[in-house]
Protein backbone atom coordinates (compact mmCIF):
# COMPACT_ATOMS: atom_id res chain seq x y z
CA UNK A 1 0.00 0.00 0.00
CA UNK A 2 1.59 3.25 -0.70
CA UNK A 3 0.85 6.48 1.33
CA UNK A 4 2.24 10.11 0.85
CA UNK A 5 3.83 11.46 3.18
CA UNK A 6 4.14 15.35 3.88
CA UNK A 7 6.54 17.23 4.78
CA UNK A 8 6.67 19.33 7.85
CA UNK A 9 7.04 22.82 7.39
CA UNK A 10 10.49 24.06 8.68
CA UNK A 11 10.70 27.79 7.33
CA UNK A 12 8.95 30.68 8.23
CA UNK A 13 7.93 30.89 4.74
CA UNK A 14 6.64 27.20 4.76
CA UNK A 15 4.90 27.65 7.72
CA UNK A 16 3.34 31.29 6.24
CA UNK A 17 2.44 29.83 3.30
CA UNK A 18 0.23 26.87 5.02
CA UNK A 19 -1.29 29.42 7.37
CA UNK A 20 -2.42 31.65 3.85
CA UNK A 21 -3.27 28.47 1.92
CA UNK A 22 -5.67 27.82 5.37
CA UNK A 23 -6.83 30.96 5.04
CA UNK A 24 -7.69 30.68 0.97
CA UNK A 25 -9.11 27.37 1.07
CA UNK A 26 -11.74 28.56 4.26
CA UNK A 27 -12.14 31.78 1.59
CA UNK A 28 -13.04 29.49 -1.47
CA UNK A 29 -15.39 27.82 0.66
CA UNK A 30 -17.49 30.45 2.47
CA UNK A 31 -17.48 32.20 -1.34
CA UNK A 32 -19.10 28.92 -2.52
CA UNK A 33 -21.33 29.09 0.43
CA UNK A 34 -22.47 32.63 -0.13
CA UNK A 35 -22.93 31.84 -3.76
CA UNK A 36 -25.11 29.56 -3.00
CA UNK A 37 -27.17 31.55 -0.97
CA UNK A 38 -27.35 34.28 -3.06
CA UNK A 39 -28.31 32.46 -5.81
CA UNK A 40 -30.98 30.30 -3.90
CA UNK A 41 -32.33 34.21 -2.58
CA UNK A 42 -32.54 35.11 -6.09
CA UNK A 43 -34.72 31.87 -7.45
CA UNK A 44 -36.93 32.13 -4.04
CA UNK A 45 -37.18 36.26 -4.35
CA UNK A 46 -37.69 35.92 -8.47
CA UNK A 47 -40.41 33.25 -8.63
CA UNK A 48 -42.26 32.80 -4.97
CA UNK A 49 -41.98 36.14 -4.62
CA UNK A 50 -41.76 37.75 -7.92
CA UNK A 51 -39.73 40.46 -7.33
CA UNK A 52 -36.24 39.97 -8.02
CA UNK A 53 -33.65 41.82 -6.53
CA UNK A 54 -30.92 43.82 -8.65
CA UNK A 55 -27.85 43.52 -6.44
CA UNK A 56 -27.72 39.38 -6.67
CA UNK A 57 -25.84 39.06 -10.06
CA UNK A 58 -22.92 41.47 -9.25
CA UNK A 59 -22.31 39.29 -5.73
CA UNK A 60 -22.83 36.06 -7.58
CA UNK A 61 -20.21 37.04 -9.80
CA UNK A 62 -17.85 38.27 -7.40
CA UNK A 63 -18.34 35.54 -4.82
CA UNK A 64 -17.50 33.07 -8.40
CA UNK A 65 -14.80 35.21 -8.91
CA UNK A 66 -13.34 35.06 -5.20
CA UNK A 67 -14.08 31.00 -5.06
CA UNK A 68 -12.45 30.16 -8.28
CA UNK A 69 -9.41 32.50 -7.78
CA UNK A 70 -8.87 31.49 -3.84
CA UNK A 71 -9.45 27.88 -5.12
CA UNK A 72 -6.89 28.10 -7.60
CA UNK A 73 -4.52 29.20 -5.44
CA UNK A 74 -4.91 26.26 -2.96
CA UNK A 75 -4.70 23.87 -5.72
CA UNK A 76 -0.99 25.43 -6.56
CA UNK A 77 -0.21 25.35 -2.86
CA UNK A 78 -0.88 21.18 -2.88
CA UNK A 79 0.76 21.42 -6.11
CA UNK A 80 -2.59 20.01 -7.84
CA UNK A 81 -3.24 23.03 -9.96
CA UNK A 82 -0.91 24.30 -13.06
CA UNK A 83 1.41 20.98 -12.09
CA UNK A 84 2.82 18.52 -15.00
CA UNK A 85 2.13 15.59 -12.98
CA UNK A 86 2.73 12.97 -15.72
CA UNK A 87 5.61 14.36 -16.81
CA UNK A 88 7.18 14.63 -13.89
CA UNK A 89 6.66 11.36 -13.08
CA UNK A 90 8.24 9.60 -15.82
CA UNK A 91 11.37 11.61 -15.27
CA UNK A 92 14.30 10.51 -13.08
CA UNK A 93 14.81 12.30 -10.15
CA UNK A 94 17.06 14.74 -11.32
CA UNK A 95 14.17 15.15 -14.30
CA UNK A 96 11.67 15.29 -11.78
CA UNK A 97 13.64 18.00 -10.07
CA UNK A 98 13.65 20.25 -12.74
CA UNK A 99 9.89 19.37 -13.92
CA UNK A 100 9.31 20.97 -10.64
CA UNK A 101 11.02 24.03 -10.63
CA UNK A 102 10.10 25.06 -14.60
CA UNK A 103 5.80 24.24 -13.66
CA UNK A 104 6.95 26.72 -10.18
CA UNK A 105 8.57 29.37 -12.16
CA UNK A 106 5.59 29.08 -14.73
CA UNK A 107 2.90 29.61 -12.20
CA UNK A 108 5.27 32.63 -10.65
CA UNK A 109 5.25 34.28 -14.19
CA UNK A 110 1.36 33.71 -14.73
CA UNK A 111 0.22 34.55 -10.78
CA UNK A 112 2.36 38.00 -11.10
CA UNK A 113 0.73 38.25 -14.32
CA UNK A 114 -2.83 37.86 -12.37
CA UNK A 115 -2.24 40.11 -9.68
CA UNK A 116 -0.63 42.81 -11.71
CA UNK A 117 -3.07 43.31 -14.63
CA UNK A 118 -5.72 42.22 -11.98
CA UNK A 119 -5.07 44.74 -9.44
CA UNK A 120 -4.40 47.35 -12.78
CA UNK A 121 -7.79 46.79 -13.32
CA UNK A 122 -9.31 46.78 -9.92
CA UNK A 123 -7.94 50.45 -9.79
CA UNK A 124 -8.63 51.69 -12.63
CA UNK A 125 -12.93 50.85 -12.27
CA UNK A 126 -13.41 51.47 -8.68
CA UNK A 127 -14.53 54.99 -9.30
CA UNK A 128 -17.63 52.90 -11.24
CA UNK A 129 -20.62 52.49 -9.78
CA UNK A 130 -22.10 48.84 -9.87
CA UNK A 131 -25.61 48.66 -11.22
CA UNK A 132 -27.51 47.06 -8.49
CA UNK A 133 -24.87 46.72 -5.97
CA UNK A 134 -23.21 49.13 -3.90
CA UNK A 135 -19.82 48.05 -5.01
CA UNK A 136 -17.53 49.07 -7.17
CA UNK A 137 -17.64 48.30 -11.27
CA UNK A 138 -14.07 46.40 -11.19
CA UNK A 139 -14.88 44.66 -7.28
CA UNK A 140 -14.67 41.18 -9.66
CA UNK A 141 -10.56 41.95 -10.10
CA UNK A 142 -9.59 42.31 -6.31
CA UNK A 143 -9.93 38.84 -5.92
CA UNK A 144 -7.99 38.00 -9.11
CA UNK A 145 -5.47 39.97 -8.10
CA UNK A 146 -5.01 38.45 -4.63
CA UNK A 147 -5.32 34.76 -6.09
CA UNK A 148 -2.54 35.38 -8.04
CA UNK A 149 -0.38 37.19 -5.63
CA UNK A 150 -1.13 34.11 -3.62
CA UNK A 151 -0.42 31.88 -7.19
CA UNK A 152 2.96 33.60 -7.34
CA UNK A 153 4.03 33.39 -3.27
CA UNK A 154 3.08 29.39 -3.18
CA UNK A 155 5.12 29.05 -6.35
CA UNK A 156 8.22 30.43 -5.23
CA UNK A 157 7.93 29.31 -1.75
CA UNK A 158 7.83 25.70 -3.08
CA UNK A 159 10.90 26.45 -5.73
CA UNK A 160 12.92 27.08 -2.29
CA UNK A 161 11.69 24.06 -0.99
CA UNK A 162 11.31 21.67 -3.58
CA UNK A 163 10.07 19.06 -1.48
CA UNK A 164 7.58 16.78 -3.71
CA UNK A 165 5.89 14.22 -2.31
CA UNK A 166 7.69 10.89 -1.18
CA UNK A 167 6.29 7.62 -1.86
CA UNK A 168 6.67 5.37 1.28
CA UNK A 169 7.02 1.03 -0.22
Amino acid sequence: MDATVTPVPTSILQRTCERLAAWTIATAAFALLMLVLVQGWQVIARYVLNDSPSWTEPVTLLMLSTAMSMGAAAGVHTRRHFAFSLLAEALGPRGRHAAHLLQSAVVVVIGLMLAYWGGVLFVDGVHIPTAGAPLPESIDYLPLAVGGALMALFAISQMFHDTPSAEVH
